[in-house]
């Protein structure tokens, strides 16, 4: 299996910004996305149950902090379908594992920490069941699947760029917020399809306010009730995506290639959002954006992208959903 082409299969988004990267961080970013699309697997497959996918999480857990072989879960879920480009990188985790061993212990060990820490908070919800009641359990939620995410790239950057290593302890909170920024998102572009295999991650608060169920969410008779929960989670999705970029412009402007990489997930999230603002696509169907879309973001920061004060100003553009050309007028430098 080449790492890099598996990225490339599970993760367009990460693998464009993953070949962006110098070759010393292209690797650890890789593997660290790698492994987290195993934990990823697990929790979502939809052959498995609850109680197996909690159980094989742990069990990868374990394997991470090598307390027991790989094979105590390969073997466990080759009967999953490997067409899955999920499925397939699960299947072959010795090797991801193999190359997580590789690397120098500095930055092995606190990326199979984060990755234990995201894959037992993934078990614990799995043994939670497929709702959340609240926002504080929304955010408990997303802590594990993509705050710890947004601490693990800080952790690599860190590693790698000393002023990142100079400024991590001022850079995890945003880094945090970096993370959920991106999980709220893919959240909600994602609401129809978590629903379809059994999830609602809108929290049960916001529903009864708006005098919904978790059925009658996704029912097109409720369409209209459903608009303004949607955008309950836009508003909050808008707050985290906003303090991501006070993430991205801490970073210095000589390791432009790191920013880059950075940044892209998170504009492309900035756009997802706006697309999905008042879209009724949503709840029944999907929301998201397209290739020439993602072509015209990386093209505009790749001009411009060093200007702290142009990046905030894009930031607001893509948020109003106006045309893309618009990040190439001289008013936004």
């Amino acid at each position: 299996m080449n790492l890099h082409n598996a990225l490339s299969q599970v993760s367009r988004t990460f693998a464009i910004s993953a070949a962006e990267l110098p070759q010393a961080l292209r690797n650890p970013l890789t593997i660290s996305y790698l492994l987290l699309r195993v934990s990823d697997c697990l929790e979502d497959n939809a052959q498995m149950d609850a109680p197996r996918k909690a159980h094989h999480l742990r069990t990868w857990a374990a394997v991470l902090n090598e307390e027991a072989p790989v094979t105590a879960l390969t073997r466990r879920i080759a009967d999953l379908d490997s067409a899955d480009p999920e499925v397939y990188v699960a299947q072959n985790a010795e090797r991801v594992i193999h190359e997580l061993r590789q690397l120098p212990s500095a930055i092995r060990e606190p990326i199979t920490a984060r990755v234990v820490e995201t894959s037992l908070g993934m078990a614990d919800w799995q043994d939670h069941g497929p709702y959340v009641e609240d926002e504080p359990a929304l955010d408990n939620y997303m802590h594990y699947v993509a705050g710890v995410v947004g601490y693990l790239l800080t952790d690599v950057f860190a590693w790698y760029l000393p002023p990142i290593a100079e400024r991590k302890e001022q850079l995890m909170p945003l880094a945090h917020e970096y993370g959920l920024a991106l999980q709220t998102v893919n959240i909600i572009r994602g609401m129809r399809k978590d629903y379809e295999r059994g999830w609602v991650f809108v929290p049960e608060t916001f529903l009864n306010d708006a005098g919904l169920t978790r059925d009658s969410l996704f029912d097109p008779a409720c369409v209209d009730l459903a608009v303004p929960v949607v955008n309950r989670m836009v508003r909050k999705a808008e707050g985290h995506l906003w303090n991501g970029i006070g993430y991205i412009t801490a970073f210095p402007r000589r390791h432009y290639r790191v920013r880059l990489a950075a940044m892209w997930p998170l504009l492309f999230a900035v756009k997802t959002l706006a697309l999905s603002k008042d879209n009724t696509n949503v709840v029944l169907a999907e929301a998201k954006m397209g290739r020439d879309q993602v072509k015209r973001i990386v093209v505009n920061t790749r001009l411009f992208g060093w200007s702290n004060h142009w990046v905030r100003r894009y930031y607001k553009v893509l948020a109003s959903n106006r045309p893309g050309r618009m990040a190439l007028s001289p008013t936004l430098w």
